[in-house]
């Protein structure tokens, strides 16, 4: 019974709000594409800063040991997004003839950031599942309440990750598969986190330091560098105004999760 209380709970949380960031992103926001990558960049850093990295220190981890998985987590994200620029350079090389039906598709490069925010999103999400696992063995009201916390701060995330791909060459169809894909290894970690909580429990600042690892890489290395540029006073304060909204949704969110 529990088990399926936890699965329900996850992958309402895991997809759930893949599929409302979607709604939002694609639908009523989706002429304001810039305003939107501002959002993205702001609710990613907040994620990471305000809501990950202060719950994984809460925990019995060493400081030095969690800055050093932020700062290999980092490093393994920027290798990362080379291997995937490499990779594709390499295709298009070889395969260029090949796709002449595809043409524009080879000629956008793909959005640096796409592998590392789907990687962190996937860890992140596991972490979550434990989570909402955890939770729902110590009490069937308190998974719920997880489960719809969970959603909440989720939302405003997604969108971010859901701007990120499909500021790329994706599609906003694949951008939805891959960040929804993402979300349903929330069931995942709920499954483990079932049959392993004691077991996990311990590495789980662990998945927290690494999860936002990729969003900090993310929100620096590719989605600041593509607001930097030279603006208007207006545009400029749109700008901050939209990072702003991202910082000021998660952080409301995480709170309201934090204060059941």
């Amino acid at each position: 019974m529990i088990l399926i209380a936890i699965l329900i709970g996850t992958l309402v949380a895991g997809i759930g709000s893949v599929w409302l960031a979607a709604a939002l992103s694609f639908g009523a926001l989706a002429r304001y594409t810039q305003h939107m990558l501002s959002l993205a960049a702001g609710a990613l850093m907040a994620t990471a800063f305000l809501h990950l990295l202060p719950e994984a220190f809460e925990s019995q981890a060493g400081a030095k040991d969690l800055f050093l998985t932020l700062l290999l987590g980092l490093v393994f994200f920027f290798l990362l997004d080379k291997a995937e620029l490499w990779h594709h350079g390499h295709e298009h090389h070889h395969h260029g003839a090949d796709h002449a039906h595809d043409h524009d598709h080879d000629h956008t490069p793909p959005q640096p950031g796409s592998w590392a925010i789907l990687t962190g999103d996937s860890v992140h999400c596991f972490g979550d599942g434990i989570l909402i696992a955890s939770a729902f063995m110590a009490d069937m009201r308190l998974g719920a309440i997880a489960a719809l916390a969970v959603l909440a701060h989720e939302v405003p995330h997604h969108m971010g990750d859901l701007m990120v791909l499909r500021s790329g060459a994706s599609n906003k169809r694949m951008a939805l598969v891959k960040v929804s894909l993402a979300g349903a290894v929330t069931s995942l970690g709920g499954i483990a986190g079932y049959w392993l909580v004691d077991l996990l429990h311990d590495y789980l600042p662990y998945f927290l330091v690494v999860a936002s690892s990729s969003f900090v890489y993310v929100a620096l290395a590719d989605l600041i560098p593509q607001l930097q540029k030279r603006l208007s006073l207006a545009e400029t304060v749109a700008q901050i105004t939209w990072l702003a909204v991202g910082i000021g949704m998660v952080t409301v969110l995480s709170g309201l999760a934090h204060g059941h």
